[in-house]
């Protein structure tokens, strides 16, 4: 993916800023200038672009537990001051950023101030490669090679010559910087699905209740009932949620294959918790295989019978529970790697 050509700017050093990245620090800096130049801001105060860092970390940090690699201290910092500022796991983007915008605790002023130490010069490296901290200070005041900004002790100045092209395209320019960084954690994250859907907390959960009208509510129906299989309650139709086997904080997505009847009360307390499959393995497997069988025979051609074909793409002859707890069992392990926790 290119940035958009200007032949007054040198573009191409911009570009150069994302090479050769070793942390997130770049690409959230960059986001955060992006967002307070689409509110018309050019003379920017520090402690804001930090704010907006770490809030646009924070769901990817809090939510989804990505790994940002053992050098990066964004994530440190996203879990320090959730602790710190007591602000829940999935708060909106633009609340945690007003929030440590206008904190004036001294323990989150020095996390965002941290990142002044390195991020704001080291930023502008590709303009002024050979030069230390203090002399990209001094030659970006005068905007020196066409610099992006201007660096003082407590606020950036965006160049009037850059203003204009980051107004104009700043859309793109937020595609170009997410498409790097989803990159960068994928790369971080080898085994963890749906990486660039986990950066952005979403305005809107899915509503799973297709899944339940469709598919188990058929199966509930034929049945009368069935089991939590966590708790043992009886569930009946307009009496239970639809709730995912491994956490959607994790897998991103509602696949049915992913998705079982449970008790309503414990499907809250269940959260983000993931299920030990020793306990609960063979009760999920058995629930999953009677719908199968149910659904097959009621709606062949339900569309959610498919779903299941990216684990079974033989799933007419072979659907086995050998099969589908080893597809469970690396998530599962992955998950716990990446800081979910179990239940207990």
């Amino acid at each position: 993916m290119n940035l958009p050509v200007d032949n007054n700017i040198p573009v191409q050093l911009l570009a150069a800023c994302f090479n050769n990245t070793s942390a997130t620090y770049k690409y959230y800096w960059f986001l955060s200038i992006l967002q307070e130049v689409e509110q018309e801001k050019n003379e920017i105060p520090k402690k804001n672009l930090f704010a907006r860092m770490i809030a646009n970390a924070w769901y990817t940090v809090n939510y989804f537990h990505v790994s940002f690699g053992k050098q990066d201290l964004i994530q440190d910092a996203v879990k320090f001051i959730h602790q710190l500022e007591s602000i829940s796991i999935d708060e909106k983007q633009n609340i945690v950023y007003e929030k440590l915008a206008a904190s004036k605790n001294p323990a989150t002023e020095k996390q965002l101030r941290h990142f002044n130490n390195n991020v704001p010069h080291w930023f502008l490296s590709p303009w002024f490669p050979s030069m230390n901290k203090t002399d990209v200070y001094n030659a970006s005041k005068n905007f020196s090679e066409n610099c992006l900004y201007a660096l003082y002790d407590n606020e950036v100045v965006i160049s009037p010559s850059w203003q204009p092209y980051l107004t104009a395209n700043a859309k793109v320019l937020k595609d170009f910087c997410y498409w790097n960084l989803a990159l960068f954690l994928q790369a971080k994250n080898p085994s963890v699905p749906d990486i660039p859907n986990k950066l952005i907390k979403p305005a809107v959960r899915n509503s799973l209740s297709r899944q339940r009208k469709l598919f188990w509510d058929l199966v509930l129906k034929e049945l009368g009932s069935v089991d939590c299989i966590y708790t043992g309650k009886q569930l009946s139709i307009g009496n239970y949620a639809v709730e995912h086997f491994i956490p959607y904080s994790f897998v991103s997505h509602d696949l049915i294959w992913n998705l079982i009847p449970a008790d309503k009360a414990f499907n809250s307390m269940k959260s983000d918790k993931l299920p030990p499959l020793d306990k609960y393995f063979n009760s999920f497997f058995n629930l999953q295989q009677t719908a199968i069988e149910i659904v097959k025979r009621k709606t062949p051609s339900n569309h959610y019978l498919e779903e299941y074909l990216t684990i079974f793409p033989d799933l007419e002859t072979h659907f086995s529970k050998e099969r589908f707890k080893e597809s469970m069992q690396p998530l599962i392990t992955i998950a716990a790697n990446n800081g979910f926790e179990f239940l207990v």
